[in-house]
């Protein structure tokens, strides 16, 4: 049986900054790695809809549509996705990749956006100092957990890491992984991979589309 559509959901436009980082990039390369058709459908940047709100109470992206489900959040997009395929395995280590995934929302991820908020968006260099503080004790800790595998569970690639190496590729342009080369190659290991590379084309030529077909919001 050839599987269904996925129907994600994504803004119609961004300003440059955020572009390649916007979290449908997440399900874009989750879809490619396990070879999911899918299409593309847009909501606003600014101008929030109740038909919006009706799917995602924080008027976000990510949202897909699989059939009759309609699912926002990207980690319980990606679980959602990922399951019955490779990419999350069954058992015990199914169990792990779940944790590894809610680790990387939690206890990466969290710690992340206040950083990242205060230094790209704020412009607050003494507010980022302050959470780069908190931020890079978590990235070594991290590598820690890596230093003698390659993935986060097991021997392959999974969800997990997916999801962790696409967290941290804010940090590594800003230099956060310069002095972690395991944490480095692991996320060059991830982000290596085709599937990314056609997520973040696709990605980027949304944006690049938008541009020729309406003017940037006020």
């Amino acid at each position: 049986m050839n599987p269904t559509q996925v129907v994600l959901t994504t803004y119609d436009w961004v300003p440059d900054m955020p572009r390649g980082y916007v979290r449908d990039i997440r399900i874009r390369w989750l879809l490619e790695e396990i070879g999911r058709p899918y299409r593309v459908e847009t909501v606003p940047l600014r101008e929030k809809t109740a038909t919006h709100f009706a799917r995602q109470p924080f008027g976000q992206v990510p949202m897909i549509q699989d059939g009759d489900l309609s699912l926002f959040e990207s980690g319980a997009i990606l679980l959602h996705l990922a399951r019955g395929t490779d990419l999350l395995p069954s058992g015990d280590d199914g169990a792990r990749v779940a944790q590894w995934v809610i680790a990387a929302l939690n206890s990466i991820e969290s710690f992340l956006i206040p950083w990242a908020v205060a230094k790209f968006f704020d412009q607050n260099q003494a507010a980022a100092a302050r959470q780069e503080e908190l931020l890079r004790p978590r990235l070594s800790q991290l590598q820690d957990v890596l230093q003698d595998r390659d993935w986060l569970v097991g021997d392959r690639f999974t969800v997990a890491d997916l999801l962790m190496a696409e967290i941290l590729r804010i940090p590594a342009e800003a230099g956060l992984l310069d002095d972690l080369p395991r944490l480095a190659g692991y996320l060059e290991r991830a982000t290596s991979r085709p599937a990314f590379t056609k997520a973040l084309a696709d990605h980027m030529a949304h944006w690049q589309a938008a541009d020729q077909t309406q003017s940037a919001p006020a």
